[in-house]
């Protein structure tokens, strides 16, 4: 249940980043902010860390979440 809260919140957070105009992508591919917030928390053994890019005057254009290897 505290999973799905989660969710929700970072789906929410999501959202209102992208009606701002920042891309957000997953695994290098466009991405909505429900398919982001559903692979960040469906599985327990990958981890997505998101990389914030920005432009040249420091604003936020893209987040970019990619699945972190560990050896």
């Amino acid at each position: 249940m505290h999973l799905e809260k989660d969710e929700k919140k970072m789906e929410r957070h999501l959202r209102e980043i992208y009606s701002k105009g920042v891309d957000l992508y997953l695994e290098g591919e466009p991405a909505s902010p429900e398919e982001i917030a559903r692979k960040f928390f469906v599985n327990e053994d990958t981890v997505y860390m998101p990389d914030f890019v920005t432009d040249e005057d420091g604003t936020l254009r893209e987040v970019r979440y990619d699945r972190v290897e560990y050896r």
